[in-house]
């Protein structure tokens, strides 16, 4: 059976409209995905570098890049015990041709006390990013939309398994909202996402203040631990595609058939169990967590999307705001034609006392009928 027989290819059962690309154009789906693949192909062209993502360090004791630091940790493990000055540019090309990930840097100095983390990030990656401290601390909002589109260079599977995601289920979704709820409902599910995140992140770094080790369901990531992925926007489509079609059949790894509602709740499942056990990828799993939620919710309240692009009133022809403007601007047209056209009336009636009726144009003769039409 190809894909386009499924049932849940097809939105409200048997008698729904086929999802499917609209003739002569693509859709949402479709341009989510081509983006994120350009966005990953295009980044992985342009070489990576550290930077460095957290900084804790006495300012007395003179500028941080001046200062000797000694690796303490690195991954992959080939810089341990190096010693560095300043920002670890050396071990971007290290003579044993393997370069760090990350690396953990403390003051070679004894007496000082400090940790400098670098991350390795592609152009694009680096501006684009979300982590609690880029986007929570410093205010870089467009770093919410941003990570959305972004994928792991550590291989191919991330960006693989998203677009895979994307293209069985988002086009149920799409057809179910339309166009343009559908990229409002993907980018917010992507948006709580990393909410999500963030709150369970400063979760952690306040219970560590406190001097707690483990908090179950709070991450203890430095705050500039990137997130990355449009995996929260997958998960919301997911679970709206749940609530559409749940007894839809679906094919797990190619082995094991479930209803489409059961796959996504044990998703959400596993995603719960992993932040609980602070497990691999538990940060991951807190925006897969934030945007499944975030889906569940406005698939149900999609009246709830309708104003998500009215800050772009101005342009889009489609916002709430651009029809208010627009039916303002011809209320305020007919008003100043009515007033225009009553100073006309009187302008006519003067004339008829004093000159007669028969000094009156043809034209004055229509506007007159036309008003006195109007008045009944």
């Amino acid at each position: 059976m190809g894909i386009a027989d499924r049932g849940y290819m097809h939105a409200g059962g048997s008698g729904g409209r086929k999802v499917g690309p609209s003739a002569g154009r693509w859709t949402i789906t479709t341009w989510i995905i081509v983006i994120c693949c350009g966005v990953w192909f295009v980044d992985g062209f342009f070489p990576s570098s550290l930077v460095r993502t957290d900084l804790q360090w006495n300012t007395a004791a003179g500028s941080a890049e001046s200062q000797a630091w000694v690796v303490v940790e690195s991954w992959p493990s080939v810089a341990n015990g190096q010693v560095v000055k300043g920002a670890p540019r050396s071990l971007d090309d290290p003579p044993q041709g393997r370069r760090p990930d990350y690396l953990v840097l403390a003051p070679a100095d004894s007496q000082q006390s400090g940790q400098a983390v670098y991350r390795r990030f592609h152009p694009i990656e680096r501006w684009l990013h979300f982590s609690t401290m880029e986007g929570f601390l410093r205010l870089e909002w467009w770093r919410l939309l941003g990570f959305q589109f972004l994928h792991s260079h550590a291989g191919i599977t991330h960006l693989l398994f998203n677009c895979i995601g994307l293209f069985f289920f988002g086009p149920l979704v799409e057809s179910y909202l339309g166009r343009k709820r559908f990229m409002a409902f993907y980018l917010l599910c992507g948006m709580f996402g990393a909410l999500a995140f963030t709150t369970l992140n400063i979760g952690g770094i306040v219970a560590e203040s406190w001097g707690f080790d483990r908090v179950p369901g709070l991450l203890f990531n430095d705050p500039g631990t990137p997130l990355v992925g449009a995996s929260a926007g997958v998960f919301g489509v997911i679970l709206a595609g749940a609530f559409l079609q749940p007894n839809a059949r679906v094919v797990v790894w190619f082995f094991f058939p479930m209803r489409l509602k059961t796959m996504a709740y044990g998703l959400v499942a596993l995603a719960v169990f992993t932040i609980l056990r602070d497990g691999p990828n538990a940060g991951g799993e807190a925006g897969h967590l934030g945007g499944a939620l975030a889906g569940a919710y406005f698939i149900r309240r999609p009246h709830h999307l309708h104003g998500f692009f009215d800050f772009l009133g101005k342009v889009d022809p489609t916002s709430e705001r651009f029809r208010f403007r627009a039916a303002k601007a011809k209320a305020k047209i007919a008003s100043n034609r009515g007033r225009a056209n009553a100073e006309e009336v009187d302008r006519i009636l003067d004339k008829i006392s004093q000159k007669g009726l028969h000094s009156l144009t043809a034209k004055e003769k229509e506007i007159l009928n036309r008003a006195s039409k109007d008045r009944q």
